[in-house]
């Protein structure tokens, strides 16, 4: 048996919301419209493009100085270790994220970790400005970088699919998924709606299941224990 580990990055790969953070510390004028955003995103009634697009509009930063506010962030110490003895192993693990390239780019670049393939949205230094640009835009049409669409890529390659988010921004992926292995919101939302979900408790326990799942290429036993 062939696995895909389609993982989400601020918040699971790396222990920060990096992503969020980054809108709080650049963003300017009134929380207003942004709140009301992030509230009408929860409730589902608006995609993830379109928080994305309210949230650049208030950013003012520039390319030094992003890159400058990423360098005080690292991904979670267990993530490198699993990615590669999963990838030893035959395995596919990918970064699906709602956040922006330039940071992931360089957290991944840093670990060492640059054959893990990774997609996300884009973001554009313009005199001052953050344009963000939406080169995975897709599947269900209101995400900027789908998950669902992301997982249905590697199920054509034939690959049993795992989920691994912590957030609403990995909905889509949830539902498309094999197997989901949740925290956070993303845990109470696959409970209350009836898909099946494992707590994940960390990288080591994910290898863990991997290692056992599939010993000798078999099928999968039960849910991750993570």
């Amino acid at each position: 048996m062939k696995l895909a580990f389609v993982c989400d990055f601020d918040g699971t790969v790396a222990p920060d919301d990096i992503g969020a953070g980054f809108v709080r510390r650049f963003g300017t004028g009134p929380d207003d419209a942004l709140e009301a955003a992030l509230a009408r995103w929860r409730r589902g009634e608006i995609g993830h493009r379109e928080l994305t697009q309210v949230e650049c509009g208030r950013l003012r930063v520039t390319e030094p100085e992003a890159a400058e506010w990423v360098s005080a962030f690292a991904l979670d110490p267990e993530f490198a270790p699993f990615a590669r003895a999963a990838m030893t192993a035959g395995h596919r693990v990918s970064v699906a994220s709602e956040g922006f390239d330039f940071y992931i780019a360089e957290l991944l670049r840093r670990a060492g970790l640059d054959a893990v393939a990774y997609t996300s949205n884009r973001l554009r230094f313009d005199d001052g400005r953050a344009i963000a640009e939406f080169p995975h835009a897709g599947g269900c049409g209101r995400c900027g970088n789908c998950k669902g669409a992301r997982v249905d890529e590697q199920r054509r390659d034939g690959y049993t699919v795992v989920m691994v988010g912590d957030g609403y921004s990995d909905r889509c992926g949830a539902k498309a998924a094999d197997h989901v292995v949740a925290r956070g919101d993303l845990l109470e939302w696959c409970r209350g709606g009836g898909i099946a979900v494992q707590s994940f408790e960390g990288f080591a326990g994910l290898a863990r299941w991997m290692h056992a799942a599939s010993p000798n290429g078999g099928s999968p036993r039960g849910a991750p224990e993570c």
